[in-house]
């Protein structure tokens, strides 16, 4: 069934003052493209009124398992959120001026969108790429292109997260060879890689391998980067996606807590120990729009998570027990009807993200209904998040909303649902058979069906889609990636495979090859296949004739 709604743009396409006595202040002088950056101001001791502000209110006080209030005490007290807004797209150049922009404008955090070719393991000159070069994310192929997209960049100051998934050891080989160039030590690096592949068989589908070779890869990961770059988050679980293609709140809780119990189980069986793992692993979920529900789902889904590390993995270490998540607010409810809507929407999808305690945080642009975001829009959504923690004093006490009849009762609720339905997955034969089975599948399909049909009949309003709608007026200026970037990027592609040591790069190959067949670790061979020049095409290609391509049944 075709969606009335428009799809979000990355995911796969695609006044004067309202009050007088406010007035400007003037900018202090600041070097050109330097951020205004204020530190966290002092959380003030009352408000405005003079009622006291508290660190925060009933027991148990945050930070105490199972966290259910938040990973720590202070929560925002001392620090924000890190503010990350995705963005990726054509070049290495043009998006390497975009991370450069959003630091400039006050982001604490890169996040970085690849395109299709890139997640799907193609070279850009490959003819399967064609025409999707660039489009939504950023074309990387070979060392080189990681160079300039990185190019200025603070690598052991900036965290740097990249949602890739099935080629994340090639992408993540890459940014390693890039910071031993730099003579960046890789125990200074801090980032994400999402590296989750269970979720892309259900849900996103930009899987290249079968399930139990790519589960095999994301291992390899943990286990390398235990030893190498003990700072990376090896992992980035994600409910996001899940929720995006149409799963309920218990569902996002649930099906991504089974997939962290299938990676856990597959890193104990490499021989890995839980609390040498486990603080590194991080998690993401969607900031969707029924406001208390969201905050409830992540108080139960960090409480949970808690649970299942103690009492089912016996971790000992507390920061095993701490589910840190990062959110980003939901692109399936953004609309190409009234785009300047989603700006409210985001907003309190933001909210409700802050409220349950998230570590990280992306809004979405207003225009992503229609292509990706502009600089204008993309500014807008980061300051969307500014405003919120500079402005609303929402960040100055610790689970606000803890001890709301309301709020307890549903996270209660969403916990249980999640538990029982977890246990039902266990039943089967955990995470991986699940998907085998086609069993989270059917399920994530059946609650979209059901909310489309929501949507459909009228049950479930949509602001400008299903109620208030209006004439379009003119739609806001646009990006578009010109085709000529593809071009570019192929004769980049040609330009570097002709200066390299072809036969340097061959007998890199050749040992990832022997390294695949014989079950070794291919961390330390990915990167030497980079390093040697060979490109992300070459390697994946070179995997395939070892693991072979993934084939969903039916």
């Amino acid at each position: 069934m075709a969606s009335i709604l428009a799809p979000v743009g990355w995911h796969f396409r695609a006044a004067k003052a309202a009050c007088a006595r406010i007035v400007a202040v003037p900018a202090k002088p600041k070097e050109p493209g330097a951020a205004e950056k204020p530190a966290r101001p002092e959380v003030p001791g009352e408000t405005s009124s003079g009622i006291p502000v508290l660190p925060y209110y009933g027991d148990p006080p945050p930070g105490q398992y199972p966290f259910t209030r938040g990973i720590s005490e202070e929560m925002y007290r001392r620090r924000y959120w890190t503010m990350r807004q995705y963005a990726g797209f054509g070049s290495a150049r043009e998006s390497n001026r975009r991370y450069r922009y959003l630091l400039s404008q006050g982001q604490t955090g890169l996040s970085v969108a690849f395109d299709l070719p890139t997640q799907m393991g193609y070279d850009s000159d490959d003819p399967v790429a064609r025409g999707e070069v660039g489009k939504v994310g950023v074309a990387i192929a070979t060392l080189d292109d990681m160079r300039v997209l990185t190019d200025g960049l603070p690598l052991s100051e900036v965290s740097i997260s990249m949602t890739i998934n099935s080629t994340a050891a090639i992408l993540l080989a890459m940014l390693l060879a890039v910071a031993r160039e730099r003579g960046v030590a890789w125990d200074q690096l801090s980032g994400t890689i999402q590296n989750d592949l269970l979720k892309e068989y259900a849900a996103r589908g930009t899987y290249i391998f079968p399930p139990r070779a790519s589960l095999k890869l994301t291992t390899d990961i943990f286990e390398f980067c235990g030893r190498q770059a003990p700072r990376w988050n090896t992992i980035s679980i994600s409910g996001y996606h899940i929720r995006e293609a149409g799963a309920t709140a218990v569902q996002e809780v649930a099906f991504t807590l089974a997939n962290a119990i299938a990676y856990v189980e597959a890193a104990l069986a490499r021989g890995l120990a839980i609390d040498d793992f486990a603080p590194r692993l991080s998690f993401f979920f969607n900031a969707h729009s029924n406001f208390f529900e969201e905050i409830a789902k992540f108080r139960a889904a960090r409480s949970l998570w808690a649970e299942i590390a103690r009492e089912r993995f016996g971790a000992k270490d507390p920061r095993s027990w701490r589910l840190r998540f990062h959110a980003q607010t939901a692109g399936s409810t953004l609309t190409a009807q009234q785009a300047d809507v989603n700006v409210v929407r985001v907003a309190y999808q933001a909210l409700a993200a802050i409220l349950g305690g998230a570590q990280s945080l992306h809004t979405n642009s207003f225009d992503e209904a229609l292509a990706l975001p502009t600089e204008r829009s993309a500014r807008l959504a980061l300051r969307t998040q500014q405003v919120l923690a500079l402005e609303t004093g929402v960040a100055d006490v610790a689970d606000p909303l803890g001890g709301s009849a309301m709020v307890e009762a549903w996270t209660d609720e969403i916990r249980a649902r999640a538990r029982a339905l977890i246990a039902k997955i266990d039943g089967l034969g955990g995470a991986v058979a699940a998907i085998e089975s086609g069993f989270l599948a059917r399920e994530i399909e059946d609650a979209a069906f059901a909310a489309q049909k929501e949507i459909e009949d009228g049950r479930r309003i949509v602001v400008g889609v299903n109620a208030y709608r209006e004439d379009e007026g003119e739609r806001p200026a646009l990006l578009s990636v010109d085709p000529s970037i593809e071009r570019e990027q192929v004769g980049r592609l040609a330009a570097f495979r002709a200066a390299r040591d072809a036969t340097k790069a061959r007998g890199a190959l050749a040992r990832l090859g022997r390294d695949a067949s014989e079950d070794r670790n291919l961390m330390p061979a990915i990167v030497e296949a980079v390093e040697s020049g060979a490109t992300l095409g070459e390697i994946v290609s070179g995997l395939k004739t070892v693991y072979g391509e993934h084939r969903p049944s039916g």
